[in-house]
């Protein structure tokens, strides 16, 4: 027969240490305090449909069950992983009947984001009538893996990976519940945090190895045995979700922002968190289009070339080629005038798709073309003063257009004197032309 203790004792360490109350909740202070979300359903002991969206490790399990502990309610939880429709149908025929006595029931999906459309949509009758309180928990964002049907019945909540102060209080917890402490160094306690990258449970999961290790006459552990004995938590990254985008996002943002300690940061972190450099390399020559343009045009250059050397000189060499072709980006001059003008000149062109091009600038290859006027009049720009002939290559009845305009950066000065020089001229040749 196995005794209390030791039932107690083969749970895990982060089990055993799960919150009992609300008020031992970590690191999400932001959802309590006077006007936190979670304070107000406590006020009004009604729990409405809530998505609680954020990392792995950070509590939306435990925060789930409270809250259905604090509302009285019954909890059912499910996993998106290992239910269907069948299991769902069960505690929906559950809940009904708990209804009709006056019981609520909590309804709990885990990785909710991995239930299919018509999965998510068979929640909505039930939310509707209030059969149940759904929380589904994800690691996803809910924008674009939830439907936006259920999204429009539920609240979010966004849990925060836990930071510095949150996971020491965790640790001193967990030294409470094994009564010593954790044999390390000030130094190796702090890496030790590290390692968790904002996880509480693999924290406690790192800290119930080292309670395990036989005492030692060497003192405690210091940074370099610590790394020899637990392994560092992976980066949160995951080249299909939403981190992915959180991370490529900041480093254009670096890039643009003409910061390259930051640009570097965030491009060694989605080198770490194991993206394909290829990838890296096409989005940087799309920063080098977008963000500096005509500024700098040798930014296109250099992002090809890092993207060539890469693929001659595999990883990890090749890597340095993309890092260099970042500096060289955040350093750059910004400019975009060129996509700006890009977009604007593609939309008048939708707008305008059936006018055809004045009959002057035509080619007649055919006596009837010539007849019908295809190149009549027809200024040779090389026979001109100045090798300009001004004359207007807009549509026939569309006024002149302006969507180039370059900035006062790079090399765009001088792209800007000389449209300023071909704009003096084409008024200076329609005048001398008697046009308006």
């Amino acid at each position: 027969m196995v005794s209390l203790f030791e039932s107690q004792a083969s749970r895990p360490l982060a089990d055993r240490l799960r919150p009992a109350k609300l008020d031992e909740v970590v690191g999400q202070g932001h959802l309590f305090g006077d006007d936190g979300p979670i304070t107000r359903m406590i006020n009004t002991g009604r729990v409405p449909s809530v998505i609680l969206w954020g990392p792995p490790g950070c509590g939306k399990t435990t925060l789930a069950r409270l809250m259905a502990d604090v509302a009285d309610m019954a909890f059912e939880p499910l996993s998106a992983i290992f239910s269907g429709v069948a299991d769902l149908r069960k505690v929906f025929d559950r809940a009904r009947g708990r209804r009709a006595t006056g019981a609520s029931t909590l309804l709990f999906i885990d990785e909710i984001h991995r239930f299919n459309k018509a999965q998510q949509d068979s929640f909505l009758p039930f939310v509707e009538d209030g059969t149940i309180s759904l929380i589904g928990a994800t690691t996803e964002n809910p924008s674009f893996e939830l439907n936006a049907a259920l999204l429009s019945r539920c609240q979010v909540l966004v849990l925060k990976r836990l930071d510095d102060q949150g996971l020491e209080e965790l640790l001193v917890r967990a030294e409470k519940e094994m009564g010593f402490e954790l044999p390390l160094s000030p130094e190796a306690r702090v890496t030790l945090r590290a390692m968790a990258d904002g996880d509480g449970r693999y924290l406690l999961n790192l800290a119930e190895e080292l309670f395990l290790l036989p005492p030692s006459d060497d003192g405690p552990l210091g940074v370099a045995e610590l790394s020899r004995t637990v392994q560092k938590r992976m980066p949160l990254y995951d080249k299909g979700d939403d981190s992915h985008y959180n991370l490529i996002s900041a480093l254009h943002k670096s890039v643009r922002g003409s910061d390259p300690d930051a640009a570097l940061y965030w491009f060694n972190r989605m080198l770490a968190g194991g993206e394909d450099p290829k990838f890296v390399a096409r989005r940087i020559t799309r920063m080098a289009v977008e963000d500096i343009g005509l500024a700098d045009p040798q930014a296109q250059q250099i992002c090809v070339g890092a993207w060539e050397a890469y693929e001659r000189l595999g990883s990890p060499e090749g890597e340095l080629a993309l890092a260099q072709a970042v500096i060289y980006l955040a350093l750059a001059p910004k400019s975009n005038a060129g996509y700006a003008a890009y977009k604007r000149s593609l939309k008048v062109a939708r707008d305008t798709g059936s006018l055809m091009p004045p009959a002057h600038i035509l080619n007649a290859p055919t006596k009837l073309m010539k007849d019908i006027g295809y190149g009549t009049g027809y200024a040779y720009d090389h026979d001109q003063e100045d090798g300009f002939s001004g004359q207007n290559y807009f549509p026939d009845g569309m006024r002149r257009q302006s969507f180039y305009e370059p900035v006062e950066r790079g090399f765009e000065r001088d792209l800007k004197k000389r449209v300023e020089y071909f704009d003096k001229l084409r008024r200076e040749r329609q005048k001398q032309r008697g046009e308006d």
